[in-house]
């Protein structure tokens, strides 16, 4: 009921709206005063079907704690520039180093264990040939050094475990790059497997997108794409990889683009339109661009001014892709039409028209 009743208001509105560009009389209103233009073209899809993405850095890193404790200390915060193996934060130390402390031990006990053994089956040994020593008691003797040398190697694996722990307790940067997430606060108790940072560096972006599997083969024969970013400059991709198996899920195919090294690279997390030239569907429909600041909005109607014979006409459109100072439209107008770049100017414009056929 509250879809119905808000788009029944919308509606009533937008007929409201549009009354301002109508009149009866519309044949006997002197000219429009002049307005500053604009000739609606389509979109440039390169005449090939186009597919929404997200742009993704090649190389990203997703810390996650390897060892439980509090954090002490966090170095960095998000959009911070960071070295490799530069320290980004710090979890307390103390259960792991006293593990540690404890192996450390653990293994000098096991390495006099395994000296007195070794020494115990020389002194046997060289007793066995003038008979004083059985040759059962020299076999104990092996086995009692052979024991002690197996338990001296296992503390020996035991200190270096409980070191790597300690190790965990400092979080480096993998590479060099940019923190992008960061999951913890000082004071926070973490446990192994939490998120801790997200780290990803800026040089190689790439995008993935979902086409469906029938379209693969026109897409892996075509060998190239074009991307239109989310701010509106448009890029060659620099590689097409389509994968070479579909998802049995969704039955659609992944195609990875990599995007060229450039000046001002887009943001990971940023959507970009994918077109693949050539590779367009019959009957597929093209929108049209507009200035962004050619549209009306009233609640949640859009609308444009449109220009026709001397008279303005306020007309409902459909808005898709905002692409920088652009706007996708993809119902309400037709390429080749002519709109209104000041709103504002022309509903101005649009009432002295009015007034000047009222006053005649």
């Amino acid at each position: 009921m509250t879809r119905m009743r808000t788009a029944a208001i919308v509606a009533v509105a937008f007929g409201l709206l549009a009354g301002c560009g109508a009149d009866p009389q519309r044949d006997s209103l002197p000219p429009l005063p002049e307005l500053q233009a604009h000739v609606v073209a389509a979109a440039d899809a390169g005449g090939g079907r186009a597919w929404d993405g997200v742009v993704e850095a090649v190389q990203q890193a997703s810390l996650s704690a390897q060892t439980s404790g509090r954090v002490s200390e966090v170095a960095v915060d998000i959009d911070d520039r960071v070295a490799r193996d530069q320290v980004l934060l710090r979890i307390t130390a103390i259960e792991q180093q006293a593990g540690a402390d404890t192996a450390r031990a653990q293994l000098r006990a096991a390495e006099a264990a395994a000296a007195e053994a070794e020494q115990n089956h020389r002194r046997y040994a060289a007793l066995a040939p003038s008979q004083y020593v059985s040759k059962a008691q020299v076999d104990q003797a092996r086995a009692v050094r052979d024991s002690a040398l197996a338990a001296r190697d296992a503390a020996r694996a035991q200190l270096a475990q409980a070191a790597q722990q300690t190790g965990y307790t400092v979080v480096r940067a993998p590479f060099a790059g940019i923190v992008s997430r960061r999951e913890v606060e000082p004071g926070e108790t973490v446990a192994p497997g939490q998120p801790l940072m997200t780290v990803h560096a800026p040089g190689a972006l790439r995008i993935e997108v979902q086409v469906p599997q029938s379209e693969a083969a026109a897409l892996r024969a075509a060998g190239a794409a074009r991307v239109v970013l989310d701010d509106g400059r448009t890029v060659e991709a620099e590689a097409v990889t389509v994968y070479p198996s579909a998802d049995p899920a969704s039955h659609s195919t992944t195609v990875r683009i990599a995007l060229p090294a450039l000046d001002d690279p887009p943001v990971p997390g940023t959507t970009a339109k994918i077109v693949f030239p050539g590779v367009a569907a019959p009957g597929a429909a093209v929108p049209v661009q507009v200035p962004a600041a050619a549209l009306v909005q009233r609640g949640e109607v859009s609308a444009v001014y449109v220009l026709h014979e001397g008279r303005a006409m306020l007309r409902q459109v459909r808005v898709g892709r905002r692409l920088g100072e652009r706007v996708e439209i993809v119902a309400g107008l037709r390429a080749g039409e002519t709109i209104a770049v000041d709103p504002v100017a022309a509903a101005q414009a649009l009432a002295a028209q009015r007034r000047a056929a009222a006053d005649a």
